[in-house]
């Protein structure tokens, strides 16, 4: 059985990689958003335009699904478990 502990670190440490993870996905839309969009406009036949929706639409979904799955639980817990 997990201890309240051992889920509070978990979530934790799952929240830490998630939001380093959504911060390198950012840095390299913002820097290298012109190569991603040659690159994606020729696989997936997409206009910049589209493209660059798809890239606000994804990181903007990865960032409530992080914060509403891992961040809002840890902090949560750690709240409880004072």
């Amino acid at each position: 059985m997990i201890t309240l502990s051992q889920l509070t670190q978990f979530l934790g440490w799952a929240a830490v990689i998630n939001l380093a993870y959504l911060l390198l996905a950012t840095v390299i839309v913002v820097f290298m958003g012109g190569a991603l969009a040659s690159l994606h406009g020729k696989f997936f036949k997409l206009s910049n335009n589209q493209l660059e929706a798809k890239y606000f639409g994804f990181l903007s979904q990865y960032k409530i699904l992080t914060l509403v799955f891992f961040v809002a639980p840890y902090v949560a817990l750690k709240i409880i478990g004072q």
